[in-house]
């Protein structure tokens, strides 16, 4: 095989992809009703600390961001109040759904974001969890919250967008 097409030591999975090989993702799960609450500023990737049954769980889907978010505390961001359901297989001692999640950020970034949470009167929410090679990462977005108005103007505008682009599409028939 070509040195340029050899997949990188698994053991260096921060590594960049090597040229011609693409990085598969796949969504578990899409927090929709933060993307309707908050208005998003900044989103980062972050690495989350799991046991084995949990991994197990969120390939299979078992998983629920709804009342999910992330709080900074002494320089760790920890992932509360998700849902990683049961792993039927999994032994009797299995893990516990609702427990807290630590995040893997550089302490920059999670200096940073708890800075901004502090100081700007911002949120971190969870946005998505997915798969990445294999491997579950979370999107955090910095968030600020919406107002009810705002919601509002949000739906009004994507309303808007899609009769333009409904029309766009009948005048090109």
């Amino acid at each position: 095989m070509p040195l340029a097409l050899q997949r990188p030591h698994p053991r260096l999975r921060g590594s960049p992809p090597a040229p011609g090989l693409r990085v598969s993702e796949k969504n578990v799960v899409v927090n929709r009703r933060a993307l309707h609450d908050y208005d998003v500023l900044e989103r980062v990737e972050a690495g989350i600390v799991l046991t084995g049954s949990e991994i197990k769980s969120i390939r299979a889907g078992k998983v629920s961001l709804q009342e999910a978010y992330v709080r900074p505390e002494q320089g760790e961001l920890w992932l509360v109040g998700s849902h990683v359901g049961a792993y039927e297989p999994a032994s009797y001692q299995g893990h516990d759904p609702r427990r807290r999640r630590k995040l893997l950020l550089h302490r920059e970034e999670i200096r940073e974001l708890s800075q901004s949470v502090e100081q700007r009167g911002l949120t971190l929410v969870p946005l998505r969890l997915y798969l990445k090679d294999g491997v579950a990462k979370l999107e955090v977005g910095l968030a600020r919250g919406r107002r009810q108005y705002d919601k509002r103007q949000a739906i009004a505008r994507r309303e808007a967008e899609r009769e333009v682009e409904r029309a766009l599409r009948r005048a090109n028939r």
